[in-house]
């Protein structure tokens, strides 16, 4: 196996293993045995547990990264809400195991950030999208970056829902969220009350 295999093998036995069992439950003695190789071989790679864990992390936050900005084209407000849903669920149906890692709390520092830091970035081009829709009903826009956090939040925090529950169906979670979300701004007061 060449110095690259190895290194892509052990990623994955790594990922795994990280999905599992958590950071903290998985050794490098762990990874090594189920590669076949020795702990020193992991070290060489990575310079340990930290070090695997790192670019795992990184990756998925790439691949998620990836997704979710790829959803972020121009349209209709609503298109765009529902475009965001389905990749984040789309990420989730298809890489469980790198949005487990991502959910858990992040024992390293990495280079393309956490989980929380990715959902702020999404969050904060939503602000950009919400400006404008506040802009253009007389809303005070000083609030969009906050309701933007409230839309990236629910559609995140109903993913990880999701990710153990797989049910309803991925569309049929969009359906709702975009209900929610959408027939709930369609319907904002300008200048929201407390019933209190």
């Amino acid at each position: 196996m060449s110095g690259n295999e190895r290194r892509e093998q052990l990623l994955d036995i790594g990922r795994s293993l990280f999905a599992e069992r958590g950071f903290d439950a998985t050794s490098v003695e762990e990874i090594a045995t189920k590669a076949g190789v020795s702990k020193p071989v992991v070290y060489e790679h990575f310079g340990g547990k930290e070090g695997l864990y790192a670019v795992v992390v990184d990756r998925e936050v790439q691949k998620l990264l990836e997704a979710i900005k790829g959803s972020l084209t121009a349209g209709h407000p609503r298109e765009v809400l529902e475009r965001v849903a389905f990749a984040l669920l789309g990420y989730v149906e298809q890489n469980s195991d790198g949005f487990r890692i991502l959910v858990r709390d992040s024992p390293v520092a990495t280079s393309t950030g956490t989980f929380s830091s990715l959902i702020s970035d999404v969050a904060s081009q939503v602000e950009h999208l919400l400006f404008e829709q506040f802009r253009m009903r007389g809303f005070d826009t000083r609030y969009a970056p906050m309701y933007s956090q409230m839309l990236v939040g629910m559609v995140a925090l109903t993913g990880q829902w999701w990710l153990d529950v797989r049910e309803p169906s991925k569309e049929e979670v969009v359906a709702h969220l975009v209900n929610l979300s959408w027939n709930g701004l369609s319907g904002l007061e300008a200048d929201p009350q407390l019933t209190d």
